[in-house]
């Protein structure tokens, strides 16, 4: 699994900051192959995924192998962006977490109704946040197998 885990991208939809600099803290904690890009807003995440405007160039905007997305992002949501990925059968492959500070049930259903894969509440601390992003990270890369592509 080693060649797997030196080339992966885990792609952040999170419009905060600081949320930012916290996931990608956590995630080098918990291996530190993982490369982490982000994007602020549904409109760029789109435009990473399908290698438009600043995202053309794969060795800068690598294809992620999973998605965390928060609900609550400016110019398009999270959830506008989720409907639009999976409505593209050129991304059901890509795994989505949502990853948002909402527990609401209505938030929960209608992301799962979209197809998300997972939907996680941010936790209150960083060493929560480790083992949640170390629990992803266990499932999503060293246990369950993906199609290719």
């Amino acid at each position: 699994m080693a060649a797997i885990a030196d080339s992966f991208t885990v792609l952040v939809a999170e419009d905060d900051p600081d949320d930012q600099l916290l996931i990608k803290d956590a995630l080098a904690e918990v291996r530190s192959a993982i490369r982490a890009e982000f994007v602020d807003n549904g409109v760029a995440l789109l435009e990473y995924l399908r290698r438009q405007g600043p995202y053309v160039d794969l060795i800068n905007s690598p294809m992620p192998r999973l998605l965390l997305l928060d609900l609550n992002m400016p110019i398009e949501g999270g959830r506008e962006a989720l409907f639009e990925i999976k409505s593209d059968p050129g991304f059901w492959r890509l795994p989505i977490i949502i990853f948002s500070t909402s527990s609401s049930e209505v938030d929960i259903r209608k992301a799962y109704q979209l197809g998300a894969n997972s939907f996680v509440t941010k936790p209150p601390s960083f060493e929560r946040l480790v083992e949640i992003l170390r629990a992803i990270d266990t499932y999503w890369f060293d246990t369950v197998t993906l199609p290719s592509g």
